[in-house]
């Protein structure tokens, strides 16, 4: 399915007092850039979330918000070290009385202390419940904004397909009018030449002569028929069910490269005011497609 690398996507888990948000949002870019904003507490997975997040999107800048909230019991526990605490006041004893000085050691010194007051140490098990708090707030956020950028990408979807029916039109119009071009060549090369030489001079051999090499010079058979074939090929991955940004490009760069030919070897106005219109659509397909995934 078609997407677009334009979307949103949220998702929450909740276990107990634990909750993790995860907000995401897309835009255009080459390739995959995903950056994560998250607490330290998952510091550890971050490479996982993005293995995760490149298994379902491909191409994009991905920028991944996460917030968890932690409200239960042993949220930022602190734990008071016994046994440091009175090896600390036994030596500030001792220095009292070696010095004859007063100890004046309050509670609120003691604290400041190395290791008297420590944040209490998450167990395993905790570990594993806030991981999985992640991923499972991922796999929404994931699904979330693959829906958006699906729907976008349904309705870039259907404005590519109407302008490449409008680019077949421009194309038969160009394959009717050539032949017309050539007579016209050879209509406008005998009058000129009637004008200036007596009728009797006149070498149909030659004339024939001219009228192929123009001919030859402005024929753009070969360009029509690449870029029909062009146009059946961007319509045919346009329904394909994968990834398809890249190709889509490259085929675009050949539509645009031919119509340039044809401009190149216009030498009638109809064929040159068709040439334009058809590369002025190439150039809006060019960039409704750095929108796709």
């Amino acid at each position: 399915m078609i997407r677009s690398m334009t979307g949103f996507g949220r998702g929450e888990a909740v276990n107990n007092n634990r909750t993790i948000t995860i907000e995401m949002k897309s835009v255009n870019h080459r390739y995959c850039d995903i950056n994560i904003r998250m607490p330290k507490v998952l510091f550890h997975i971050e490479n996982k979330l993005k293995n995760i997040i490149k298994e379902e999107i491909h191409r994009g800048k991905i920028d991944v918000f996460i917030n968890y909230d932690d409200r239960s019991d042993k949220a930022n526990s602190i734990r008071y070290n016994k046994n440091l605490a009175e090896q600390y006041m036994d030596q500030f004893k001792q220095i009292s009385q070696e010095f004859h000085i007063e100890n004046d050691i309050k509670v609120s010194h003691l604290s400041r202390y190395p290791e008297v007051l420590v944040l209490e140490e998450q167990d395993q098990c905790e570990e594993e419940v806030i991981e999985n708090l992640a991923f499972e707030s991922l796999r929404v956020a994931l699904s979330n904004i693959k829906e958006t950028r699906s729907k976008e990408g349904q309705m870039l979807k259907t404005d590519l397909k109407l302008k490449l029916n409008d680019m077949l039109e421009y194309v038969e119009q160009l394959k009717s009018i050539t032949p017309k071009v050539i007579e016209d060549y050879r209509i406008k090369l005998t009058e000129r030449i009637s004008e200036l030489t007596d009728q009797a001079l006149i070498d149909p051999e030659r004339i024939a002569m001219e009228v192929a090499i123009y001919a030859d010079k402005s024929c753009i058979d070969e360009e029509i028929v690449r870029l029909e074939s062009h146009i059946k090929h961007m319509r045919d991955t346009l329904d394909a069910d994968e990834a398809i940004g890249r190709k889509l490009d490259f085929i675009s760069q050949e539509m645009n490269r031919e119509a340039n030919t044809v401009l190149s070897k216009a030498n009638n106005i109809e064929v040159s005011n068709h040439g334009i219109e058809l590369k002025t659509l190439i150039e809006k397909v060019r960039e409704q497609i750095q929108n796709i995934e």
